[in-house]
């Protein structure tokens, strides 16, 4: 069972919908303009919501960019309008998908089932993060966080400091780093390692008071936990 949130202003079209979802075993909730639905969607919890454009109060696409600043809940937008930048600025909102009225009961009880299955792989996906002496790298998201401070890098300096963090407590040779970073096909200057360690360990070390990178003489660098 889902719990699901209406809000649209269309007592008609409300009450239709809300129906349908309870004969498919649902748990609805419904309110009739934006800023009653804005307080219900940040303060409840549901598994989607179903949001009309054209609402009284607040409009479906602020109550839409505010929720997106606290929630990530699926959001399907009802609206009468079918213009494409009209879908285009809901979508780019942050709306999960886009039915205009009127619509098949049919077609809108399978937009929410995909929404719903796609909702759940995202959550039971594997995050894939690595974290040492509060640095957290995400490699999904191809962002790192130095105690909770995002890190702007390059793409050279996050694959260098992915490939560290990835073998922490090995020493890594300059040739390997330089493979990993670089492609086995690079050339150019050879210490371009060097380089890249003191940007990270001028945007890392230096600037969060940590010592993260460590130098091996005559090998090479690693990170070391311990």
């Amino acid at each position: 069972m889902s719990r699901i949130l209406i809000i649209e202003d269309e007592a008609g079209i409300a009450r239709f919908v809300e129906l349908e979802l309870k004969h498919e075993g649902n748990e609805v909730e419904k309110a009739a303009d934006g800023r009653e639905g804005l307080d219900k969607a940040l303060s409840g919890s549901f598994d989607l919501i179903l949001l009309d454009v054209m609402l009284p109060g607040l409009n479906g696409m602020e109550v839409l960019r505010r929720l997106r600043q606290e929630k990530d809940t699926p959001v399907i937008m009802l609206t009468a309008r079918d213009a494409v930048m009209d879908k285009v600025a809901g979508l780019d909102a942050g709306a999960d998908d886009y039915i205009t009225k009127p619509f098949a009961i049919e077609e809108l009880l399978a937009r929410i089932r995909v929404a719903l299955k796609k909702h759940a792989r995202t959550e039971d996906a594997p995050t894939h993060k690595l974290e040492v002496l509060g640095v957290c790298l995400d490699e999904d998201r191809h962002e790192v966080t130095v105690q909770g401070e995002n890190v702007e890098l390059t793409n050279r300096e996050f694959e260098l400091l992915h490939t560290l963090m990835r073998n922490k407590n090995i020493v890594l040779t300059r040739e390997k780093l330089l493979n990993e970073v670089c492609g086995y096909d690079y050339v150019g200057e050879t210490n371009i390692i060097d380089v890249y360690v003191r940007y990270l360990r001028t945007k890392i070390d230096d600037h969060f008071g940590i010592k993260l990178i460590q130098t091996v003489r005559g090998v090479g660098y690693c990170i070391k936990e311990f």
